[in-house]
């Protein structure tokens, strides 16, 4: 598993262009001082938080929550909030390190398998059953079919 110490110092091969859900999330873990270090800043006049321990279990809970959150915008064909979970759920792995942290970040075209891979390794709920996510696209009514690769 990585530590803490190499993603923060190492910070710009994890962020995302675009929106950095997976910063908000990994924000939990920090001491303020980490937290400024990737680039956010606390903005309230409450006192910073205690950051939660950085451990293989409070990952697994965060990680199954953003498989789940996942799931549901690739299901419901929110492209835009499905690939900003897929890279969220990409690093989860990749912090880990237990077997899918080499998923290809390039493989957006298809959100469904990484997710269904990730409920599967974990045992939690896999609402896709059998089907792999990765079915070509095909639709009778609109053209003669199309193929997405």
């Amino acid at each position: 598993m990585k530590t803490l110490d190499e993603i923060v110092n190492n910070y710009e091969e994890w962020s995302v262009f675009l929106d950095d859900r997976f910063g908000v999330r990994l924000a939990q873990f920090l001491t303020q001082e980490q937290l400024e270090k990737i680039g956010f800043k606390w903005n309230s006049d409450e006192p910073y938080p205690e950051p939660k321990e950085w451990t293989r279990e409070n990952i697994l809970v965060q990680l199954k929550e953003d498989v789940e959150f996942g799931f549901e915008k690739a299901l419901d064909r929110k492209g835009i909030s499905a690939s900003l979970m897929f890279a969220v759920v990409l690093r989860w792995n990749r912090v880990l390190e237990e077997g899918l942290e080499d998923y290809p970040e390039d493989n957006y075209a298809m959100y469904l398998p990484l997710f269904k891979a990730t409920a599967e390794k974990y045992g939690w709920e896999n609402p896709i059953g059998d089907d792999s996510g990765s079915e070509d696209y095909y639709n009778e009514e609109y053209d003669e079919g199309l193929y997405c690769d």
